[in-house]
C-alpha cells in the first residue's frame, strides 16, 4: 500500500493514498524530448515515469510545442500507414498521436512518421493516466 506523509499543524500524519478523494483529478505532464528520444509523465508536478520513445526518422517530422489529448483510441490501425497498428493511441495535433508499438528494439532513437511511439506497456500506463485524470487536466509538451 502506498502513503502520503504530512505536516499537519506540527505533526506528522501518514495517510493511504486511498484515503484521498478520486475526485480532485490530478495533472499529468507528458515531457518528450526529441534530442535524447525521452518521454518524462509527471503527476501533479512530481516525476513519474521515463520511457524511450521513437519521433520522427529523417525525411519526416514530430510537431514542436504544447499540446492537449485530443482523441483516444485503445485500439486503433493507420489509416495513412498500412493499416499499422496504433494501440492506445492519445491524438494531439492532427493525425500525430502518442501510441504503443511492436518495434520495441527502435525505442530511443528516431523511426516513425511523426508520431510519438512507446512500448506498449507504457503506451497502455500513460493512457490509463490520462483516461483517469481527464484530458483536460492533461498536457503534452515536446521539445528539441
Amino acid at each position: 500500500m502506498r502513503f502520503i506523509f504530512i505536516l499537519l499543524l506540527g505533526s506528522l500524519a501518514i495517510l493511504p493514498v486511498s484515503s484521498f478523494s478520486s475526485a480532485h483529478a490530478g495533472s499529468v505532464v507528458a515531457k518528450i524530448d526529441l534530442s535524447d528520444q525521452r518521454m518524462r509523465v509527471y503527476i501533479n508536478g512530481f516525476p513519474r515515469h521515463s520511457w524511450p520513445v521513437s519521433t520522427a526518422r529523417s525525411g519526416y517530422r514530430t510537431p514542436i510545442g504544447t499540446f492537449k489529448p485530443g482523441r483516444m483510441h485503445e485500439r486503433y490501425f493507420s489509416k495513412k500507414y498500412h493499416n499499422s497498428p496504433m494501440p492506445h493511441s492519445v491524438f494531439f495535433y492532427h493525425g500525430y498521436a502518442i501510441h504503443g508499438t511492436t518495434a520495441i528494439k527502435k525505442l530511443g532513437s528516431p523511426a516513425s512518421h511523426g508520431c510519438v511511439r512507446l512500448h506498449p506497456d507504457n503506451a497502455k500506463r500513460l493512457f490509463s493516466l490520462i483516461a483517469k485524470n481527464g484530458k483536460k487536466n492533461a498536457k503534452i509538451v515536446i521539445t528539441r
